[in-house]
């Protein structure tokens, strides 16, 4: 299930829609295909005749169903899980049944940081940990696909939004273009108008009209 467009933020982009790496599924996964050999194995061995192999029988289906009902929820809860990052944050989104989310304004991370074992390292996974200055302080998140590209990413998307916070600024501070100067045919204009309305007087309109025209 992809990350829904419509709640993004006005002018929002998203950058990254992550699901967990497919190491989330492995336990349960391996389990599951484990369960299933041992139970052909032990259907094959089995004498029908033997009541003692009815309980085994019993047990290696049980066997079977529990782990493939705990391959189905880690499947369901893989496709609920989400990692996003957008051009303003970061959202998480986690939950089968109940549900539960954090964001992380791009603003507030202080430093990313990424860890990987050998073996993540060879199957491209890993794990993030993010140092805000929210009320949580530090936010850790799992199976996380290619971290260091993740952790990259992140960093870009701050330094832009920051150009983004600094441009908008700028321009709030911006003084105001001044208005252009008028010619000397449009200023003696005004000048007749104001002189028609009585603000200046005959005298005061003869010495500035003479002024205007000594300028051309």
């Amino acid at each position: 299930m992809a990350f829904p467009k419509n709640l993004l933020n006005t002018g929002e982009e998203l950058i990254l829609d992550l699901r967990p790496h497919w190491l989330f599924l492995f336990a349960p996964g391996a389990s599951f295909f484990g369960a299933l050999i041992v139970g052909l194995l032990v259907a094959n061995q089995i004498n029908p005749d033997n009541m003692t192999n009815d309980l085994v029988n019993y047990v290696v289906i049980g066997l079977v169903l529990g782990t493939l009902a705990w391959l189905a929820w880690t499947y369901a809860e893989w496709t609920t899980t989400m990692f996003v990052l957008t051009s303003d944050r970061i959202i998480t989104r986690r939950g089968v049944l109940s549900k539960s989310g954090t964001e992380i304004p791009l603003e507030r991370i202080n430093t990313v940081f990424f860890k990987q074992s050998v073996f993540e390292r060879m199957v491209g996974a890993g794990d993030l940990s993010i140092e805000s200055a929210g009320e949580r302080g530090n936010e850790s998140f799992t199976d996380i696909r290619r971290p260091s590209i993740v952790q990259k990413e992140i960093y870009v998307q701050m330094e832009a939004n920051e150009n983004r916070k600094f441009d908008r600024m700028h321009s709030r501070n911006a003084p105001a273009p001044a208005a252009p100067e008028l010619s000397i045919p449009e200023q003696i204009e005004q000048l007749a108008q104001l002189h028609q309305r009585g603000v200046l007087s005959d005298a005061e309109f003869t010495r500035k009209k003479s002024e205007l025209l000594d300028r051309m």
